[in-house]
Order: structure tokens, then sequence, then C-alpha cells
């Protein structure tokens, strides 16, 4: 009987614990030129050990319930990721609605410079969490999936002092192809060897990674079309590929891995 109390106590005291560890979601805003912008900190509070922090960019609909649980997933008990609003609070267009989410994105393709100062101050706002988050600023990377692969491309094209980033079936398009010449992060480009979107651009995007002084690599897919990584997405042209999905969240983690080594 004491050994079943024992036991007991053992496992309530496991529940208590387990309990107590949680996802946080934290609000992070900032003004940018007079846009208010709503992002959200995502990280696991078991541990108060400082780990990677990561900027990371949904696809075109932005900052939703979908995203929020795909930055838990990638964030698990490794990373603190802040899940980027690229639009400004007031923009959030409907899950599954296309037309509102390319009413979103286009002025930042209109105009990249827009673009770029809206990621480097995400980036901005991610160190700014190391004050009440554990996070190590010395292990800085970005990722971004569809537009938010584009963002984050930008984010290393524009010469930001990160680690690495990785983009997930990104437009791989840039106004300015000489300014890979800034790039100091490690960049990781995956993309769907059937995504009509994204690859017509891929001979250009490796001339230009070509020219840069980055360390890059450029991985192609087979079979997959756009959104391999966007779970629930099945029309032709943008189908969740569980199988693609779980090699690029490998491949991007080995990235991380190897990009944050010797930054302790």
């Amino acid at each position: 009987m004491r050994i079943v109390r024992f036991c007991s106590a053992v496992l309530l005291s496991g529940f208590a614990f387990a309990a107590q560890a949680t996802m946080v979601h934290r609000p992070v805003e900032w003004t940018q030129s007079g846009t208010r912008f709503h992002s959200v900190l995502v990280y696991d509070d078991a541990s108060s050990a400082k780990r990677p922090g990561l900027v990371m960019v949904p696809n075109w609909y932005g900052v939703n319930d979908a995203a929020v649980k795909k930055a838990e997933m990638i964030a698990g008990k490794d990373y603190v990721i802040l899940l980027t609003d690229m639009y400004g609070a007031d923009v959030r267009p409907q899950q599954g609605n296309a037309e509102q989410a390319q009413a979103a994105v286009k002025p930042l393709y209109a105009n990249r410079d827009l673009m770029r100062q809206r990621i480097n101050e995400a980036l901005a706002q991610l160190k700014a969490q190391a004050k009440s988050a554990p996070i190590d600023t010395a292990k800085l990377a970005a990722i971004g999936f569809c537009f938010g692969g584009a963002a984050v491309l930008d984010l290393a094209r524009s010469g930001a002092d990160i680690a690495a980033v990785a983009s997930f079936h990104g437009d791989l398009s840039t106004d300015d192809p000489s300014q890979a010449k800034h790039i100091k992060a490690r960049v990781l480009a995956m993309n769907g060897a059937d995504d009509r979107g994204t690859m017509p651009d891929a001979d250009k995007f490796m001339d230009e990674m070509r020219q840069s002084p980055a360390d890059w690599q450029f991985v192609v897919l087979g079979h997959a079309v756009h959104c391999f990584t966007e779970v629930g997405e099945n029309s032709p042209g943008c189908k969740y590929d569980a199988k693609a999905a779980a090699r690029s969240y490998g491949l991007m983690r080995a990235w991380l891995r190897e990009a944050f080594l010797g930054r302790d």
C-alpha cells in the first residue's frame, strides 16, 4: 500500500510539474512609421535556459491561430520565436481568403525597401525581448514560409547580423540582385520541384547567391508543390506534403545548429 501511495504521489507531482510548463504566447507590439504591429512571442517556459531566437514570418495569411500553432511546433524546447506581423495590426486576411491575402502582400512586394524596413524592425524587437525571455542574443536567425520566405531572404540581403535564414516554399525574387553582396547570414532556401509560382525564379536566385559572400544552399524537394508545410492546404498548386515538410524541418534544424556553432 505504501508503494502504491508513493507511486501515486510521484505521478501527481509529475503531473503538477507538467501543468506548470506551458507554451507562452506573449503579445509584442510596436509602432513603425505610424503603423502599429501586433506580433506574438512563442516559447516553452518549462526551462529558463537561454536558447536561440528566431524571427518567423508566416505565409500570406499572416499572424493567426494556424501560424501560432506552427510556431509552437517549431519552437518546442529549442527556440524562442517571434511570430511576426508584417502588415500592421489592422490588416488580418481571413484564413483561406486568397484575395484578402494578396491585397495584404501587394504593397510589400511593390516596395521591397518597406519590406526590409519592417523585417529589420522585427529583428530588433526580438532582440529586445531578451530582457524578459530566455533568448540567447548570440544565436539569432529567421525563418519564413511562402511570402514569409521572401521577407527573411530580404532580411539577409539587407545585411542583417544574424546567423542564418531558412525559407520554406518562399518567393525567391528580388528587386535588386546586387544587394546579395551584403549577406552575412547562412542562407537556406527549400522549394518544391513542381512549385510553378517560385521555381521560375530558381536560376536567377542561384545566380544571385553565386555573386554573394553567403554560405548558401538551395534544396529542391521532389514532387512537392507550393505550400508543402502548410497543414490543411490541398489544391493542385498549393498542397501540404507531410514527407516534404518533415524533410524541410529537419534540414532547417541542421542548418541552424551548424550556423549557431561557435556563437556561445
